[in-house]
């Protein structure tokens, strides 16, 4: 049997890019029907490691963190709900939107990854986010993405205040920034190739279709 192929996606949850361009990828492996064919992992990385508990206004932190004026947070904004209902997800941004810090929400798509539920937690939180006006670093948040998904939330849980959890997840995001990842999302096709920003899904189906006929 054929081995399949390894996907690494290091993204974070509050990334709307990455949203989008995991999409468009689902949407390209959709449309050659090679989902039996690729694995998908994903990696932390956190876009604002330093975000306060409390959050922070997104428009403020967008200004603040990229310099971006009001008017093109707009047009930015407008440009990713028209991208994202085109793949079918809703972006409902809102004036006090606040950005939230997202190393818990890591930790629990670590915990994820041994059943198996990791882009079922990872959408699930992202929806949460962009969707439904929830604060991803909220524990009650966190355990209501768990039980949608049908994990153990009183298990996974626990882990957030676990230092081989915590130590995991931090071990891992410099890993991936050592491997000169430092722009998500950045997509890895069998850690040989990358794929970075949310790409054309022409794009991507090109990509896979090479390294299928090509393994």
């Amino acid at each position: 049997m054929k081995e399949k192929l390894k996907i690494d996606i290091v993204s974070d949850v509050v990334c709307p890019w990455c949203t989008i361009g995991y999409k468009r990828l689902e949407k390209a492996i959709s449309e050659l029907g090679i989902q039996d064919q690729v694995e998908i992992e994903w990696h932390p990385f956190e876009l604002n490691p330093n975000m306060p508990a409390e959050g922070q206004n997104v428009q403020e932190h967008i200004t603040e963190k990229y310099g971006a004026t009001l008017e093109q947070q707009k047009e930015s904004q407008q440009f990713m709900t028209e991208a994202g209902a085109e793949l079918g997800f809703t972006f409902d941004y809102f004036d006090d939107m606040r950005m939230a810090n997202t190393f818990e929400a890591h930790i629990l798509l670590d915990y994820a990854k041994a059943f198996n539920k990791q882009t079922e937690l990872k959408m699930r939180l992202t929806t949460a986010f962009f969707g439904e006006r929830k604060d991803v670093s909220n524990r009650a948040v966190l355990k209501q993405a768990l039980l949608d998904v049908g994990l153990n939330a009183e298990e996974a849980l626990l882990k957030l205040d676990d230092d081989n959890s915590r130590y995991q997840v931090k071990s891992e995001e410099a890993y991936w920034q050592n491997a000169g990842v430092n722009s998500v999302p950045t997509i890895v096709f069998n850690r040989k190739s990358k794929v970075t920003g949310a790409q054309p899904i022409d794009l991507f189906k090109k990509v896979l279709s090479e390294i299928i006929e090509a393994s």
